[in-house]
């Protein structure tokens, strides 16, 4: 009998051992299907799986354990970026002692060592160029706008002037990486998916992060890269809209295909990349059914989104005729803003054709007026409809221009190289002083003398006012740990409300 009752202990003993020695395939087996369910399960109700901490500010959804650090004054992001670089001599930053300075050589005292690109680099002389146009004042914050942009100049007293912005990259291509992603080679992660990794979703069916590009608008390209996730997770990367019947490749259903059984093919693909998962533990695998998950959903909700006709005559009005016309940046500016009434995060605006080497005159005029208005608007309906308070609107280029001509200059006609040394942005809404100017240049625009503001300081400064700590949001990659501002950047405090 005490035979009988030790083997049988031993026996239990021997099971309790197995029981605890749990190997890294049924690990990850175990694991990815319920990381698998709780992904697809969104399909059917994923909101109801779950109970909500109504003690903890909302993060959305996947968004990293901690985050936000701490309150944030913005929800979400509007990023107007004006690909090729504005002049800030014919928009924001008005230097009427240039005037009494036409064609007069730039004093080298002023260029110092500053490099030139190799457009103008071999000039013979660096003659200057005044603006062609007027300013004046507007609003009580008294702020310098050109002629050439009368729309912007009734919303001056919500917007927040930075004047001393900077960079080190001379080019287009590294320069607008640079902004994009903190870094001017590819492959590092843009903004708007360090964003969607931090903060993660504030709805179920659309992209946090979404890409619209103004049609048929010239100039330097614009890369797919710049709104790519990196090294971070695939179901960050920004998603682009486009214009006409297909706003998202890929998405709809083939023809004569009724999609019925949609779900069901979903969920047996799921399976197949579950056991995949339990067999490699890549978690590229989770990212991809998450990402099947959200297209099923998108084959409802971007129909919907894109769909104007529910916009009334007045707001079409308000934002211009062009408004009218998909895949314009009007009509980008009004789907901008109806993307985040259904909850996205960081939608992406890129316009192209600010590169004016020659015939500037003409070609910035052409670009204010392609722009101006739906600029303008977009701060006004945000505004009316208490969007703004919680908003963040961002406009600006990669770089500024020159003070002096690239190329023959005559009265009429001038062209400007590249300067990134100082140029002008300007943000407006969410947590920023409004009416409000920070920074200075000198008399040609050529050096900051007051505040400058660097590339990395402007994204330490997004980050904080989403309510994160750009030196806290971290990823490892490759045994180093990455972060948007790299190694730099700072708040600047003295432009937060």
């Amino acid at each position: 009998m005490c035979h009988h009752h030790d083997i049988l202990r031993s026996s239990d003993q021997e099971m309790q051992q197995e029981e605890k020695k749990i190997d890294r395939r049924q690990f990850l087996t175990r694991t990815s299907l319920g990381l698998g369910a709780a992904a697809l399960g969104s399909l059917f109700g994923a909101d109801k799986l779950f109970a909500r901490n109504s003690g903890l500010p909302p993060v959305g959804n996947g968004g990293l354990p901690g985050l936000p650090h701490h309150l944030p004054k913005a929800k979400r992001v509007i990023y107007l970026f004006m690909s090729g670089g504005p002049s800030q001599f014919e928009t924001f930053d008005y230097k009427p002692a240039l005037s009494d300075m036409f064609g007069k050589e730039l004093p080298p005292s002023v260029r110092g060592e500053q490099r030139l690109t190799g457009m103008s680099a071999q000039q013979s002389s660096l003659p200057i160029a005044p603006s062609a146009y007027k300013f004046d004042q507007y609003g009580e914050s008294r702020a310098w706008v050109s002629e050439l942009m009368p729309h912007t100049a009734e919303v001056v007293d919500d917007l927040c002037f930075i004047k001393s912005m900077q960079t080190e990259q001379i080019n287009h291509d590294p320069a607008i990486t640079f902004f994009q992603t903190g870094h001017q080679l590819p492959g590092r992660p843009s903004i708007g998916s360090w964003v969607s990794y931090g903060l993660g979703s504030s709805n179920e069916n659309l992209p946090t992060f979404i890409v619209l590009n103004s049609k048929n608008a010239g100039g330097q390209p614009i890369y797919s890269r710049l709104w790519g996730n990196g090294f971070l997770p695939t179901q960050h990367q920004g998603v682009q809209f486009r214009s006409g019947k297909e706003p998202v490749l890929f998405l709809n259903n083939p023809e004569n295909y009724d999609g019925e059984d949609r779900a069901k093919m979903l969920d047996y693909l799921k399976q197949l990349n579950e056991i995949q998962h339990s067999a490699y533990g890549d978690p590229e695998i989770l990212g991809r059914i998450a990402q099947y998950e959200m297209s099923y959903r998108m084959q409802t909700s971007v129909p919907e989104i894109t769909d104007m006709s529910d916009e009334p005559e007045h707001i079409f009005d308000m934002y211009g005729k062009d408004s009218r016309d998909s895949g314009t940046y009007a009509a980008n500016c009004l789907m901008a803003r109806r993307l985040l009434e259904k909850g996205v995060k960081f939608v992406q605006l890129y316009h192209r054709g600010w590169d004016q080497h020659n015939y500037l005159p003409g070609g910035i005029r052409n670009q204010c007026k392609n722009t101006d208005q739906a600029t303008a608007a977009l701060i006004k309906d945000l505004k009316q409809r208490g969007m703004l308070e919680d908003t963040l609107v961002i406009w600006g280029g990669e770089f500024g221009r020159t003070v002096y001509s690239q190329g023959k200059l005559t009265p009429d006609n001038y062209g400007r190289d590249h300067h990134p040394r100082c140029f002008t942005m300007w943000m407006a809404g969410a947590g920023v002083k409004p009416g409000f100017t920070y920074g200075a240049t000198d008399d040609f625009s050529y050096n900051v003398t007051e505040n400058p503001v660097h590339v990395h300081d402007f994204h330490a400064t997004l980050l904080h006012l989403l309510g994160v700590d750009h030196e806290k949001l971290i990823f490892k990659h490759q045994g180093r740990r990455f972060r948007l501002t790299d190694v730099g950047g700072h708040v600047v405090k003295d432009i937060l409300a």
